[in-house]
């Protein structure tokens, strides 16, 4: 399993990196992006912990780790600025939170987000057809989350980003020990929302091209 949205206490996730990891490589996890909650007012603090940390925790527990942030509720005019930021502190992978249906995210968000230098647009629930083919131009992946309430509208992401043929991704937003997701069971959530077999393969292979992109920059 690559994993490339989680959160630990550095936001509102309950783990410390050090036991994030551990018990991601204890479940078989091969690579997992650490991407806690940021906006202006923080991503100083976070980035540069958790970039300090990354390669060593890697090294000890047997995965990669990437060094993230995951910019959340940041105004959409300012997020093209603040991923820019987050990059010169040392972010290696940026994630933005989409317009999920689960949390008033402001309208434009999505949009603002595949304008700016972001890898990933998490859970952007009810996508639209502009923003999935915008996704594909600029080779930003969009999420399939394993996450109750922002999974409620995965299988309208998987049908927009098949039809504009932008590269998916599945990712668990975990927050707890439990979230930590079996790839059996990322498995089944892609397939219930409309991947088929080998889509869900693809969406594998997306993250895992993702990773050694990001680890080579």
């Amino acid at each position: 399993m690559i994993d490339l949205h989680t959160h630990t206490v550095f936001s509102d996730g309950e783990l410390i990196p050090a036991e994030l990891t551990r018990r991601a490589a204890v479940a078989g996890y091969r690579a997992i992006g650490i991407t806690d909650h940021g906006d202006p007012s923080n991503i100083d603090l976070i980035v540069p912990r958790i970039a300090r940390v990354a390669e060593a925790l890697g090294s000890a527990w047997g995965l990669t780790v990437v060094p993230g942030i995951e910019l959340t509720h940041v105004p959409p005019g300012l997020i093209a600025e603040v991923a820019r930021d987050a990059r010169s502190l040392g972010a290696k992978l940026v994630v933005c939170h989409g317009e999920t249906i689960a949390e008033p995210v402001a309208p434009g968000t999505n949009r603002a987000a595949l304008e700016a230098d972001i890898d990933i647009l998490a859970h952007p629930g009810l996508l639209t057809e502009q923003d999935a083919a915008f996704a594909a131009r600029r080779g930003i992946c969009l999420e399939i989350t394993t996450r109750k309430g922002h999974s409620l509208t995965n299988g309208h992401v998987v049908r927009m980003a098949v039809a504009a043929g932008a590269s998916l991704v599945v990712n668990t937003d975990s927050h707890a020990p439990g979230d930590l997701t079996p790839l059996e069971q990322a498995r089944r959530i892609a397939l219930g929302a409309g991947l088929d077999e080998a889509g869900f393969q693809q969406a594998r292979q997306n993250s895992e091209d993702l990773v050694r992109k990001l680890m080579g920059r």
